[in-house]
């Protein structure tokens, strides 16, 4: 099975780092954030990857031809890049990447997060459901101070519990083929085209998983992943 991974954004929310390169390329320690997601995969055993770019393709295009792209059990990875647009939208990057793979089942990311998801465990809950597609949801982290108030007495101070935030896209999906047909235009996002089609559809199915997820969209979350980058086993290798 494929995954591909959506790498085309301009990364406007951590621009500190983006403006001579596309966000999956930023590096964590040594190393490209995108590496370090394609190393989720490679360690549960799938290493072929398409890479859907568009903002500084280039920059990938050049790291992909001119490196032998091992993963951390020092195994070769298959990579391919596919030039969606500079102004293309997740959907449409989904989508003209699914046309090149007729009839077949892929997983899709964002080329941005790392979470230790067992791809075994959601492969097996989409097979499980025969619907069109499954949505990894995960819980956000906690990004500020979080203050319960009662009676304008502030009673606890600290950061806010994970599973008081509810669900939310973490990415890591499993789509049947049939879902580039849910894409109406490259220029609409897929969480609020083709996924809401497909919701609307009873199509769309949420594998909760309630491990490590971390998006990167500041700086202060690079420098978190640096940290857990530098563990024996960095915490989205650990899966659950």
């Amino acid at each position: 099975m494929k995954v591909i991974i959506i790498a085309g954004g301009l990364g406007t929310r951590i621009s500190e780092e983006t403006e001579d390169k596309p966000k999956p390329m930023v590096l964590i320690n040594d190393k490209p954030i995108i590496w370090h997601l394609m190393n989720i995969f490679c360690l549960q055993g799938l290493n072929e990857f398409i890479i859907s770019t568009g903002y500084k393709s280039e920059v990938i295009e050049s790291w992909v031809q001119n490196n032998q792209i091992l993963d951390s059990s020092s195994k070769k990875m298959n990579i391919k890049t596919i030039n969606t647009g500079l102004h293309t939208q997740t959907g449409g990057r989904i989508s003209e990447v699914m046309k090149t793979l007729p009839d077949e089942k892929v997983i899709a990311t964002y080329g941005d997060g790392l979470a230790n998801v067992s791809i075994k465990k959601l492969l097996d809950f989409h097979s499980a459901h025969n619907k069109l597609a499954t949505v990894t949801a995960v819980r956000p982290p906690a990004r500020f101070g979080y203050m319960k108030i009662e009676n304008n007495e502030v009673t606890h101070f600290g950061e806010k519990n994970q599973s008081d935030e509810g669900w939310i896209n973490g990415g890591f999906f499993v789509l049947d083929p049939k879902v580039a047909g849910y894409v109406e235009s490259i220029n609409e996002p897929f969480e609020t085209g083709a996924l809401v089609r497909l919701a609307n559809k009873s199509q769309l199915m949420a594998y909760h998983h309630e491990g490590f997820w971390q998006p990167m969209d500041t700086l202060r979350e690079k420098r978190e992943l640096e940290k857990e980058a530098l563990l024996e086993t960095p915490p989205w290798l650990n899966i659950i």
